[in-house]
């Protein structure tokens, strides 16, 4: 069983930057594909960012590409989310899931994560 916890979240204003973590339990994270999403009150849940066994390929939500990166810091089994110039319409709660492959994440069909407690982001104007 992989347990995924997310952190990193807060309260920031417009322009300003956060990492989000995703950390990993119970097996090697990079046997996985992983992914962030989010969800606002309201809406519908989001992608975010996707990055493959080996890191070297990324996806993004249009709404996260050329402000946000993710990556792996595997010495921390954990997925990182960095967010740059973030907007107040960035303002969600953030999950990370974990998946067998690239289809996977991006239909969601999750093994792991993609709900729960998640981490909030709050971005004022």
């Amino acid at each position: 069983q992989v347990q995924l916890k997310e952190s990193g979240g807060g309260l920031v204003q417009a322009g300003g930057s956060l990492t989000l973590s995703c950390a990993a339990s119970g097996r090697t994270f990079t046997d996985y594909y992983a992914g962030w999403f989010r969800q606002a009150p309201g809406k519908e849940r989001e992608f975010v960012a996707a990055i493959g066994w080996s890191g070297a390929v990324t996806d993004y939500g249009d709404t996260a590409k050329g402000r946000f990166t993710i990556s792996r810091d595997n010495a921390k089994n954990a997925v990182l989310l960095q967010m740059n110039g973030l907007k107040p319409e960035d303002t969600a709660v953030y999950h990370c899931a974990a998946a067998p492959d690239h289809r996977a994440i991006r239909s969601e069909n999750f093994q792991y994560g993609g709900w729960g407690q998640g981490t909030q982001v709050t971005v004022s104007a």
